[in-house]
């Protein structure tokens, strides 16, 4: 599906890192349910209790920096519904996916193939559902700010997010 309208997400991260919300470098250092290694990729929330809820995946509650982002022109893939799966050739079961284990086993997460397949399409990411906020729901988003296409920002008009690292030395 293609955004008309600009959408407000929340995206809560490691303070060490307020210079570069924008950056995705830790999803691609790592990886992630949607995106293998070395592609960087934003994980936000459409609401801000999910994002709070999965930055924090249930754990101890650890510092974070949550801000602000508004995505406009993005092509998603709207997993969240039964009729967007079907229309995408895939089911439900796509959400249960193991990746962790099958990354630790060394083989391609079926998530890492929707991905790939998506990105083929032309989509710039996608839209699931939280695990940790049930009936919240997130966004994956791999294509942003290249030029045409899907246009990610961070919502903050008083210019308080630092410029550089400096600001943790």
């Amino acid at each position: 599906m293609a955004q008309s309208e600009p959408v407000r997400l929340w995206r809560a991260y490691v303070p060490r890192w307020a210079h570069a919300p924008l950056s995705g470098e830790g999803a691609a250092r790592f990886g992630g349910r949607w995106n293998p290694i070395g592609l960087p990729t934003i994980y936000a929330a459409r609401e801000l209790s999910t994002a709070w809820a999965e930055y924090n995946q249930g754990f101890v509650q650890h510092p974070a920096l949550i801000a602000q982002l508004e995505l406009a022109g993005a092509m998603l893939a709207d997993l969240t519904e039964p009729d967007g799966l079907a229309a995408l050739g895939l089911s439900e079961t796509i959400h249960r996916c193991e990746w962790r284990d099958a990354l630790d086993h060394g083989r391609m997460p079926e998530t890492h193939r929707v991905q790939a397949d998506l990105a083929a399409q032309g989509f710039d990411g996608l839209i699931y559902p939280s695990f940790m906020s049930p009936g919240g729901s997130c966004v994956a988003l791999w294509r942003c700010n290249a030029g045409d296409g899907a246009e990610l920002k961070v919502i903050d008009p008083e210019g308080r997010l630092p410029k550089t690292p400096a600001s943790w030395l």
